[in-house]
This record gives structure tokens, C-alpha cells and sequence, in this order.
């Protein structure tokens, strides 16, 4: 990094908090010069909720250039150029917004390390490694970058305008003042932060609707990025429980497989209680081992309970995959479980997003 800062650790929420300011200061009236804005969306979700603060800002500046994976929407904003990245590249996972002009620099670099924190949604704490600044080297530097590596998919136009604004930059040397106004911006968002009421610790056991709002299915999300291991399970007593050791003990022993259930679960998990004997674990950021390993914990867990119920010798089925897909595919997890149900498999396995359930081996 040209500035040497070491990088800091955002949630989506602050993230976002530092792309709106940079977004705004690029709105602010100023005789600078010509204004360069280039933003990295990932997805086009998220570049949909800031379209109208980019039809104005390509209103005001010489070059707009926004890209996410899977292209610009066909009604991009005049002025606007749309960059496609390609999901294997690494910019496809690089949250960014450049401003530059001659007399300003604002910059936001931060990369998707695919993890979560502890938040009220899955969106809001995803985590990204980066920086940010308001120093006009710093964004003439990473103007530079982004130039060169979107460079072969913009137009002639694009790049002539582009090539002209950073060579006008080059000619006027920065101001003497910035680490003095970044220093106070600095202060004021670190007081910002700690004005923010901390997250208070969630039930991880949730209904249909609180998987709803937690997930993001009825916001701004998007397919493709935080990878969400899905863990399907079904927990079946011996036939005729309730007959043989009354319902009172069978609602005993019932709030035991709840217990094991939810002790395997990190703050950042969520489960869902699909039945009185189905459940769907939602582990972000595990990969399908991290999930394997889960399950066998679960297995060992609710196996135990036989020490303790002698006579509740449960039967458990499970399905496990891991998905980049919004809104989450819980009804394909359910199917894969009613899968390894009727093959008699310990653990049914989704290998690939759109894969029938195979069998995996059980641990």
C-alpha cells in the first residue's frame, strides 16, 4: 500500500458509512478541476440502491466508471461507464470508491474476506479488509490502478477523459493541509463508532420471519459473495415416544436435542426450526469440512443423550452444502434431507449449487 497505513478490519455497515461520505464529497459544489469517481460494486444490488447519488454525480464529474460482477444495468446513468468484472478476477470481490480531482482525494479500498461478524443481519456484518483516506496522492494512486486494470473494457472516450484528469492532477501538487483535515475526520468516525449501541446478543434460534430479516431476503443483498454453509437435520425418536414414556418426558428429552442443537452454533449462526423435528443450521463463512465437522458434533451430541434417556435412542439424518445463492435455499437444503430420510444415507451431501443430493460420508 503507497501510503503505508496498515489495514483496517469493516464491517458492510461502516463500510458503507465511508463509501456515502466519499459519494457526498463528490456531490459538494468545488471549482477543482475535473472530477474522477470510479466505485467497485461486486454486484449489481448494491450498485441499484445508489443509482440516483451516481446519475448526479456523473452529472458533475469528467469520468464515472462503476463495475460489479455480471455488468451495469442497461439504464446506467448518462455519463456513466459500466466496467463487467469477471467473478474470478480479483477486483469481483473489492469494495471501492475513488474521487480525484486536482485539488481533492478521497479513496475507500476494501476486500471481501468472506466472513461475518456478530450483527443484526447477515449483510450488515460482513466483514472487508482495507483503507480509506481523504488524501489526493492516495486516490491519484489507486486512479491509476484502477485505470490500468479496467483500461482494455472502457471506451476510447472513457479512457482519453481519464488519462486527461489524472495528467491534470499530476501538474498541481496536493495540499499541505490534508493530514489535518483526515485527522479530524478520523477522530469524528471513531466517535461515531462508539456512539453505535453494541450488538446485543440474538436469539440464534429463529422462525420463518426472523430468517427473513436476518438473511436480507427483504433488503439489499446479492448472490455470490459471503459463502453460507447450510446444515439440514432431522432428529426422529423411536416410534411410539409419546405412548411409551408420556409426553411429559418426551418434551423433556425434545428440549435436550434443542440444547445440543444450538450448542454447536457460534454467535454469527443462526437455526431455523423448520418442524418439531427438523432444523436447518445457517453457518457463514464455513466451508463443507468446517460443516462435516459440525455435523459429526451433532451426531456425538445428540447420540449422548442416550446416557442420560436410556430409552431415547434418536435417529438422525442430515444434509449439508455450502451456498453463494440469495436468498438462501432452504427448500432445496429440506428436499436433501427428505433425500438421505429415504435412502436411509447419515448424510446427504449438495457438492455443487445446482447437484441433486449425493451421499457423503458420514463422521
Amino acid at each position: 500500500m503507497p501510503s503505508g497505513r496498515t489495514p483496517e478490519q469493516f464491517t458492510k455497515r461502516s463500510l458503507v458509512a465511508v463509501s456515502h461520505a466519499i459519494e457526498r464529497a463528490a456531490l459538494a459544489e468545488a471549482e477543482d478541476g475535473p472530477l474522477v469517481v470510479l466505485a467497485l460494486f461486486q454486484r449489481l444490488p448494491y450498485f441499484a440502491r445508489e443509482r440516483e447519488v451516481y446519475r448526479r454525480i456523473a452529472g458533475r464529474a469528467a469520468v464515472t466508471v462503476v463495475a460489479m460482477v455480471g455488468g451495469p444495468p442497461p439504464d446506467l446513468p448518462d455519463g456513466a461507464y459500466g466496467v463487467t468484472l469477471d467473478e474470478a478476477e480479483a477486483l469481483a470481490r473489492e469494495w471501492t470508491v475513488v474521487a480525484l480531482s486536482p485539488r481533492f482525494g478521497a479513496t475507500l479500498v476494501a476486500h471481501d474476506r468472506a466472513e461475518v461478524a456478530p450483527a443484526p443481519t447477515l449483510e450488515s456484518g460482513r466483514l472487508f479488509e482495507g483503507r480509506w483516506g481523504f488524501r489526493r496522492d492516495e486516490a491519484l494512486h489507486e486512479a491509476i490502478r484502477l485505470r490500468e486494470q479496467l483500461a482494455e473494457r472502457l471506451p476510447a472516450a472513457a479512457r482519453t477523459a481519464l488519462d486527461e484528469a489524472i495528467a491534470r492532477v499530476r501538474d498541481i501538487p496536493a495540499g499541505p493541509g490534508e493530514p489535518r483535515a483526515e485527522a479530524a475526520l478520523r477522530l469524528l468516525a471513531r466517535r461515531g463508532d462508539r456512539n453505535n449501541q453494541p450488538v446485543e446478543p440474538a436469539e440464534a434460534m429463529l422462525d420463518e420471519t426472523g430468517l427473513t430479516r436476518w438473511s436480507g431476503a427483504d433488503g439489499v443483498t446479492a448472490s455470490g459473495t459471503l459463502p453460507v454453509a447450510l446444515v439440514g437435520l432431522r432428529v426422529e425418536a423411536p416410534p411410539g415416544s409419546p405412548e411409551r414414556f408420556g409426553r411429559r418426558g418426551v418434551a423433556r428429552e425434545g428440549h435436550a436435542v434443542l440444547t445440543a442443537i444450538t450448542a454447536v452454533l457460534r454467535p454469527v449462526d443462526r437455526a431455523l426450526r423448520v418442524t418439531e423435528n427438523e432444523f436447518q443450521l445457517l453457518l457463514p463463512g464455513l466451508d463443507e469440512p468446517a460443516a462435516l465437522e459440525v455435523v459429526r458434533r451433532l451426531h456425538d451430541a445428540i447420540g449422548a443423550l442416550a446416557r442420560s434417556y436410556p430409552f431415547m435412542a434418536y435417529t438422525v439424518h442430515a444434509a449439508v452444502g455450502v451456498t453463494t445463492r440469495r436468498p438462501l435455499p432452504t427448500a432445496d437444503l429440506r428436499a436433501a434431507v427428505d433425500w438421505a430420510v429415504r435412502k436411509g444415507v447419515p448424510v446427504a451431501g449438495l457438492p455443487t449449487e445446482t447437484a441433486d443430493a449425493v451421499a457423503a460420508p458420514a463422521h
